[in-house]
């Protein structure tokens, strides 16, 4: 929102939520009525019907943009401005679907009112040449002299402030502005549509190619990456004059009173607005190259609608906690798509950089599901992509590589300790994070608390807070013979005594769970039980009378910076356990590998977190 909002600063269908698609509803429904429906020929307009599609085809055109800008800055190649995108940003670029819906409405409207946008033919070579002669006159120079006017203070703090809210651009912040600004633009590109419309020389090639050239140069500008080719104004110098590049845009948005133009920098020129640096930033962005960071944490896809949920993925979605929505079984194709690509493509890809202090972040998912991870003929395949990531990680001399999720599943690689046998001399610290995990559920436990409820998979975690618990001189209640057996089997004797068998599920009110915790026995569990999860996966909540901790994770500090997305089912700026352990490992400067067996001391590792900002998570989630 602008400082000072102006009149006609909300959009007309703010208040209608997702439901605002709805506007273009009678629109869509008389289009498709009289090209399909209709008996007479007469009726049958090709620019009628394929109006929804082109408002379809630009919203993939923005996710497109979305996903490949976001990609590209977080590997860092070419990346221009290094300042930070926060959830802020995110909310306030939300919106960024109105105008799709706004240009719909002013297609449909303009084809019902004007006659002579009738029954337009396909291609006419005039049409498109008029179209770009006077787009590169009359509106480059009036949008230059409007731009100007709108940073002036008075309309500046009503609406352009909104804008340049965002100092480091991302494809969509080219088109977050109010209500009244946006509608000023599309009168502005009108122009050359009503032109060739009332002098007999429009066409549906000529009007949708002029906005799919808005479209295309409005988010490639805005990218936070420089991607166009050095030679090409090498090639034809006076291309300068007649694109802009993303570099030259970024300046618009650090400096302010400088590089004006909208796509074409003729008039920077002619106006001596052009700012000095242009060139020289142009040329550092090309040649800079890929990040290298200091701690890199391994994940990997969860469920198939996970995609969309990626910070690479709907960006929207990726700023909330995953869950499940209702329309993704509308999206079924697409999802079936990337779940063939993700088995196509067989390498990890870079998710996500953030900056902590001084030490470079990055996260790396491999291209799996979770039910891949339990798919025996899977294992070699995720086995082989994993070294490969620590191969990588090591070539590039990175620091401390993290495994989160499934990577550092016992039965898979029998926690990370696998690669460390078959490469014993790697310079990368490989992390499972347990010693932290261990941390935060012997810290989520209330106070006072004398007996716990033990029940799931048991794992290299597990045992360890059962140890834990029993050397602290709480009780370790069980309900499965077995899981006594082998638990009892890995506690001294001094300590099994705490350790108890138990047929009752009404013995306490605090379960410490796992992996495998059923809903039947969610059941049986007294009212108002504390469920603590030391699994990777959350358990499926099944109660609404009792609480849910969130998985082992902690809240990051402030100085945690680039964070615009959720890590999977945890809130905002909250992070996995697993993978907070990857960075204290660097903070600290343990040169030694977490995997197997091997566990550092978990009060050592608890202390480390709270002095370097992390902070509990205490918050419970009721069902």
């Amino acid at each position: 929102m602008a400082s000072k909002p102006g009149i006609l600063t909300e959009w007309p269908w703010a208040r209608l939520g997702n439901l605002k698609y709805l506007v273009l509803a009678p629109f869509a429904c008389h289009s498709i009525f009289t090209f399909f429906m209709s008996k007479d020929e007469s009726q049958r307009d090709m620019f009628y019907i394929l109006v929804l599609p082109f408002a379809l085809s630009r919203m993939v055109h923005y996710q497109l943009w979305i996903s490949i800008s976001r990609y590209r800055t977080a590997k860092g190649n070419n990346r221009i401005v290094d300042k930070s995108i926060e959830f802020d940003q995110v909310d306030r670029e939300s919106n960024w679907d109105d105008q799709i819906i706004l240009l719909g409405l002013l297609y449909y409207i303009a084809y019902l009112i004007i006659e002579q946008a009738h029954h337009m033919p396909l291609w006419r070579t005039d049409g498109i040449i008029i179209t770009a002669l006077i787009h590169m006159g009359p509106v480059e120079f009036l949008y230059y002299w409007i731009h100007r006017a709108l940073h002036h203070h008075f309309l500046y703090s009503r609406y352009h402030s909104h804008h340049h809210s965002s100092i480091v651009t991302e494809p969509i912040t080219a088109v977050i502005h109010p209500f009244a600004e946006l509608l000023a633009y599309y009168m502005l590109f009108a122009i050359p549509v009503f032109t060739t419309v009332f002098t007999g020389t429009a066409s549906i090639a000529s009007i949708g190619a002029y906005a799919m050239y808005i479209d295309f140069m409005n988010l490639m500008g805005h990218c936070n990456f420089e991607l166009i080719p050095k030679w090409m104004f090498s090639v034809f110098p006076p291309l300068k004059y007649l694109m802009y590049t993303p570099s030259y845009h970024s300046l618009h948005h650090t400096q302010f009173r400088t590089n004006y133009s909208l796509f074409m920098p003729m008039y920077d020129y002619i106006y001596d607005t052009m700012d000095k640096s242009s060139d020289v930033l142009y040329e550092k962005s090309l040649e800079r190259e890929a990040e290298v960071p200091d701690v890199v944490h391994l994940t990997h896809l969860t469920t198939p609608e996970s995609i969309y949920h990626l910070r690479l993925g709907f960006a929207s979605l990726a700023s909330k906690p995953h869950t499940s929505k209702w329309y993704f079984w509308l999206m079924w194709p697409v999802t079936l798509c990337s779940i063939m690509l993700t088995w196509i493509y067989g390498h990890t890809f870079v998710v996500e950089r953030n900056l902590f202090k001084n030490l470079k972040l990055q996260t790396w998912a491999i291209p799996k599901y979770r039910i891949q991870y339990f798919m025996q003929w899977q294992r070699k395949s995720i086995n082989n992509l994993i070294e490969e990531a620590i191969i990588e990680a090591e070539q590039k001399r990175i620091k401390v590589l993290s495994l989160g999720l499934l990577n550092q599943e016992e039965q898979l690689n029998s926690n990370g300790e696998f690669y460390i046998k078959r490469y014993p001399h790697l310079k990368v610290n490989v992390v499972d994070g347990s010693s932290l995990v261990v941390a935060v559920v012997l810290n989520s436990i209330p106070k006072g608390t004398s007996q716990v409820v033990f029940r799931g998979r048991l794992s290299k975690v597990a045992n360890n807070i059962a140890l834990a618990l029993c050397q602290g001189g709480i009780q370790v209640i069980t309900l499965d013979e077995e899981d006594y057996k082998r638990l009892k089997a890995k506690l001294i004797p001094e300590v099994a005594t705490n350790l108890v068998l138990s047929k009752s599920y009404n013995v306490s009110k605090i379960w410490i769970v796992g992996d495998k915790l059923s809903e039947d026995e969610q059941l049986k569990a007294p009212k108002g039980t504390l469920f603590i999860p030391f699994s990777q996966f959350p358990p499926r909540k099944a109660r609404k009378d009792c609480f849910y901790f969130h998985t082992p994770a902690m809240i990051a500090p402030k100085h945690l910076e680039n964070v615009d997305s959720c890590e999977n089912w945890l809130p905002r700026r909250v992070m996995s356990a697993w993978r907070i352990a990857g960075i204290l490992h660097a903070l600290e400067g343990w040169n030694e590998h977490e995997c197997g067996d091997m566990m550092l001391d978990t009060e050592k590792v608890w202390k480390a977190s709270l002095r370097h900002g992390f902070c509990p998570l205490t918050k419970i989630s009721v069902a």
